[in-house]
């Protein structure tokens, strides 16, 4: 089923974001977090696409089997990374004979060891030209990725908008915002969105803090800030593993409940293919 019409009826919708593991064991474990999290009625979950494509036939695998051995509504990444167009057709291809309706193209990070992106020759530069490739063919429905504080490429917020837009434009069903840590950034972009005349959905992500210095790295890579009152009370919990998850688990609890509560049509919860802390997230709102 495609999920924007899953989102047209579930609100407030809850997803979950796994990644293709290096062995058997992390498969394992994705799949008991998949149970785990499965009595809470995801609306979808999504499974991330390697660099380089290098997860390719994993992640199609991953996403084929969770819909079809959970009941779960499952979506696919798929970049431009290291891809051509005559890829792309392939991956595409597989994922309808797989049965796989949901798509989130991105134009993805560089490869490990380089500093920017560089397009494939016979491939794309931009996500927006792989939404446009992708309406060409198939009737999947497409997520795409936003930023709520702006792309860390991109030259201001302005700039970073109108590149949503044409990638909206280009065929985009619903957004997906990467993580962030104060909801006044959220709001002031669905705002600034609205006003650039963009109409879609606008799912909220979030991450729910275990590990500081895990954090930081990927707040920096996502430019993404961290409120100066939580970073003081991280630092203040430094060496107290489960006092820094306490506090993660709060305050991301603490975010979700504000989204809902002022129209946020979704929380897609970035969980490392691990469900405890979405878990106690998840009960709280029940409560």
């Amino acid at each position: 089923m495609k999920i924007i019409d899953k989102l047209a009826r579930e609100t407030p919708a809850y997803s979950f974001e796994f990644f293709p593991p290096k062995d058997e064991a992390g498969v394992e474990q994705l799949f008991r977090t998949v149970k785990e999290l499965a009595p809470y009625s995801p609306t979808y979950v999504s499974v991330t696409w390697g660099a380089g494509g290098s997860t390719r036939r994993l992640t199609m695998d991953l996403v084929h089997r969770i819909k079809r051995d959970s009941g779960i509504e499952a979506m696919a990444h798929l970049t431009c990374v290291g891809v051509t167009q005559a890829d792309i057709v392939e991956t595409l291809d597989r994922f309808r004979d797989l049965g796989i309706e949901n798509v989130l193209p991105l134009r993805g990070d560089p490869p490990r060891g380089e500093t920017s992106f560089t397009k494939t020759e016979g491939g794309f530069g931009y996500a927006s030209e792989l939404v446009q490739f992708i309406r060409s063919r198939h009737d999947f429905c497409l997520a795409g990725a936003c930023y709520p504080e702006k792309h860390p490429e991109a030259a201001n917020a302005g700039a970073d908008l109108r590149n949503l837009k044409q990638k909206v434009d280009a065929g985009v069903d619903f957004l997906v915002t990467q993580l962030f840590f104060d909801n006044a950034d959220y709001f002031a972009f669905v705002e600034r969105a609205r006003k650039a005349g963009i109409d879609s959905k606008i799912v909220a992500g979030i991450w729910p803090i275990t590990n500081s210095a895990q954090i930081k790295r990927i707040s920096e890579m996502c430019g993404s800030k961290i409120p100066k009152d939580l970073v003081d009370r991280l630092e203040a919990a430094k060496g107290d593993p489960e006092r820094v998850r306490a506090i993660g688990v709060a305050h991301a609890t603490a975010q979700c409940r504000e989204l809902i509560a002022k129209g946020a049509p979704g929380i897609h919860f970035y969980t490392l293919n691990r469900s405890h802390a979405t878990v106690e997230i998840l009960e709280a709102l029940r409560k």
